[in-house]
């Protein structure tokens, strides 16, 4: 997906900063859903979970993005507590995605 949007950049390294932030980032994104999923803050919980939809999909995440539409879903729907429980998925498959990530893509346009 990367390789892709860097071709249609003409490689230009928007995709490859692209991804770095979205690693360097996972932390703090996660940690803002998390609490907002805890706290019952709807708002919150929907702003973070559409950003982390969206911008998994760019960096060609498409489990965690999935994920991340459940997790939306169930907030939509004021389900919290099976929130709550995603959230788990959620924080493995990122982790997952970002070691993916920096092993086959940042490290290799490094």
């Amino acid at each position: 997906m990367l390789e892709e949007l860097e071709d249609e950049l003409a490689g230009s390294g928007l995709a490859q900063r692209f991804a770095r932030d979205y690693a360097a980032m996972w932390d703090q994104r996660c940690a803002r859903l998390a609490a907002a999923v805890h706290s019952h803050d709807m708002d919150s919980a929907l702003d973070a979970a559409i950003s982390l939809k969206i911008s998994s999909a760019m960096v060609g995440g498409v489990r965690l993005a999935k994920l991340a539409e459940l997790l939306e879903t169930l907030i939509r729907q004021g389900d919290f507590g099976q929130g709550q429980v995603l959230m788990e998925r959620v924080t493995q498959d990122g982790g997952q995605t970002v070691s993916e990530l920096q092993s086959t893509y940042i490290l290799k346009n490094d």
